[in-house]
């Protein structure tokens, strides 16, 4: 088993948890979370790959004359790319409401925020 995917993974996930840390911008807050979660991605391609597998696609090939690929992990890499986007979208909104109201996106300034 190769461990380099797995990694990268840890890897991506690691600069866009050191970049949230450093952030001094909301804007860019929600797009170091965006590099953490496509290390998701790139975690559930690595466990769902197997050496020498093809798509698990219906044809004239007997069950068992070769492997396939899991099609579940494909699936989840998709849903997360869609949750992925959908959670994005209502930071970024959230961040332009936050804009409007207090007129800065630095997390610092926001001293009405804090409880």
């Amino acid at each position: 088993m190769n461990s380099v995917p797995y990694l990268v993974a840890g890897w991506i996930f690691l600069v866009g948890c050191y970049g949230l840390a450093t952030s001094r911008h909301l804007v860019h807050a929600v797009g170091c979370l965006t590099v953490c979660q496509s290390s998701t991605y790139v975690l559930l391609l690595a466990v769902g790959y197997r050496d020498g597998a093809t798509a698990p696609v219906f044809s004239d090939v007997p069950p068992g004359a070769r492997p396939l690929v899991d099609p579940v992990v494909q699936a989840l890499a998709l849903t997360d790319v869609v949750v992925g986007a959908t959670v994005t979208a209502l930071l970024l909104a959230l961040v332009i409401q936050v804009a409007k109201r207090h007129g800065t996106v630095d997390p610092d300034e926001l001293f009405e925020l804090r409880g």
